[in-house]
């Protein structure tokens, strides 16, 4: 049941929107350039090497589409889709996975509460549908943690069964996984986990159990292959990249304009782990009451650690704390099952946010609509309102039916907000999406090979759409582009018009102009305008 309930949460939207810049073309584009170049070891963006992460989504995401391929998926290497398929199965692992681990803690009932959590959460919602490495790695560092949860709890309570081989076998596989998706990021969680609890505990004993001497020989061969053979091809640059530059940078410089202050998350938190914020609050008191706990205490050492160590990070992204939400989800179950969430009445009025907050996201979304693309998009309609009767529900029924039954229709609200946003309204709102409309230029333009030179435009979402030979440069550039050939397209920004007109006077060029794209450059948040220009001659 929770796989199902995942995927009707998860999949609406995820066939149909096209790719959202900037960093799902970007993923999406590198594994599309190693199934074209037959080399899986090198991550380059067109000519760009690109050592930040590891391949390992990249391998996913190449998988998928080479077995589409296969089976005579019609341009399947454009497809945006196939490439979010891994996401999509990572963020429904992650689900079944925080069940797995809430056993540890709490009765299947709990369990399957926590879980629920998992699949309202608005972040993991959208981190399913982009073919980015977030949900996976979430996967993963559920699965790892589901088994250190065991490890330790087992050397507490003698009633508990110490993890076999197998479930060894399963920590190690996924501490592998996690570093060949994301890098270091379930090292750190995992290690400020066992770190804490062995200074808190005075010990380091119950670290054994996980028998790391030959955990740590099958994660090296599991891993170290890639990096060898990188490092045979690129020498200490990966090194460089990913571990210096991108992950020690983030950590000390704003890296892409994403700085933030500390308390950032805390801030975000409302909104990235709705609806089931809205009950953590509540249950906070209780976790705090309890926190000597064996089981508190773990999941504390889970979460408050690496939660700190992101909000001293200077470079902040909204999903870098999705791993440690599991951890939450499963303390606010126990509380939900120990009936000591907080009777405070000043934390119990922030229950109505169920209502209200579907019926912010139904106004905007119409609003948008109608702003961007001229459309009511009726046909959201039914999904929107039957949102916002099971939100009003989940409000007013709160004392009366429990925290259990208001969370479930609070999340089958966000569900059905989700099912007419992602898949009626933002597919419908093509000026969102110029990428689209410019690489249907040059499918339509009847050539056997067109190329495209793009000045004043450079989202890597075109670069997928219109073939990794798309040429970023100026507007000077993409007038020398056109001379080069028949069937070559110029998109170029309206502010870089004159300066194209003057380059194309200067070397007598000969050109035709194709309608124009007026779109929103969401990425950058401003209205773009960019004219068509086409090489003369015949195609």
């Amino acid at each position: 049941m929770l796989a199902i309930a995942s995927l009707i949460a998860f999949l609406p939207g995820a066939f149909q929107i096209p790719p959202v810049d900037r960093d799902e073309p970007h993923f999406a584009q590198k594994a599309k350039q190693m199934i074209e170049t037959s080399d899986y070891v090198d991550i380059r963006f067109q000519g760009e090497a690109h050592y930040t992460k590891p391949a390992g989504m990249y391998w996913l995401q190449a998988a998928v589409v080479k077995t589409a391929e296969a089976l005579g998926v019609p341009d399947a290497r454009r497809t945006i889709w196939l490439y979010r398929l891994p996401s999509l199965f990572g963020a429904v692992g992650a689900v079944l996975a925080t069940y797995w681990c809430a056993l540890a803690f709490v009765d299947r009932r709990g369990a399957a509460l926590a879980a629920l959590m998992m699949v309202g959460s608005t972040l993991l919602g959208a981190e399913a549908r982009l073919a980015r490495a977030d949900a996976m790695l979430l996967f993963t560092v559920v699965t790892a943690m589901s088994v250190l949860a065991r490890a330790y709890l087992s050397s507490r309570d003698d009633k508990i069964a110490r993890p076999g081989w197998a479930l060894l076998a399963v920590f190690w596989t996924a501490v592998a996984a996690g570093i060949l998706v994301k890098g270091l990021v379930i090292v750190m969680v995992v290690g400020l986990t066992a770190a804490t609890l062995s200074i808190i505990d005075r010990s380091v004993g119950w670290l054994q159990g996980l028998r790391p001497l030959y955990g740590i020989v099958w994660l090296v061969v599991l891993a170290l292959p890639w990096f060898v053979a990188l490092y045979a091809r690129t020498g200490n640059a990966f090194l460089l990249d990913s571990v210096v530059h991108d992950t020690l940078g983030k950590i000390a410089n704003s890296q892409e304009s994403h700085g933030a202050p500390p308390g950032y998350y805390v801030v975000l938190f409302f909104a990235t782990f709705f609806p089931a914020s809205i009950l953590a609050g509540l249950a906070a008191p209780a976790v705090w009451a309890k926190r000597r706990e064996t089981p508190i205490r773990f999941l504390l050492a889970w979460l408050v650690p690496s939660w700190l160590a992101f909000e001293l990070s200077v470079t902040k992204l909204p999903h870098y704390v999705m791993p440690l939400y599991p951890a939450i989800a499963i303390l606010t179950a126990g509380a939900v099952e120990a009936k000591a969430l907080s009777g405070r009445r000043w934390l119990k009025l922030n229950v109505i946010w169920w209502f209200v907050t579907p019926i912010l996201l139904s106004i905007i979304a119409v609003a948008g609509a109608i702003l961007i693309n001229r459309e009511l998009v009726l046909s959201a309609w039914p999904f929107l309102a039957a949102a916002i009767v099971c939100g009003f529900l989940a409000w007013q029924l709160y004392d009366e039916d429990g925290a259990e039954r208001a969370l479930t229709r609070a999340t089958v609200a966000m569900v059905l907000t989700g099912i007419g946003i992602y898949s009626m309204i933002l597919p419908r709102l093509g000026p969102l999406f110029p990428s689209v409309a410019l690489a249907s230029v040059l499918r339509e333009s009847g050539c056997t090979h067109p190329v495209a030179a793009s000045a004043g435009y450079g989202e890597p979402s075109l670069v997928f759409l219109a073939g990794t030979e798309t040429r970023f440069t100026d507007a000077s550039g993409a007038a020398d582009f056109l001379r080069e050939g028949d069937c070559r397209f110029a998109f170029v920004e309206m502010h870089q018009e004159s300066a194209f007109a003057q380059r194309a006077a200067t070397i007598g060029l000969r050109y035709e102009r194709e309608p124009r794209v007026e779109a929103f450059n969401f990425s950058k948040g401003r209205p773009i305008t960019i004219a068509v220009f086409r090489s003369a001659g015949e195609p």
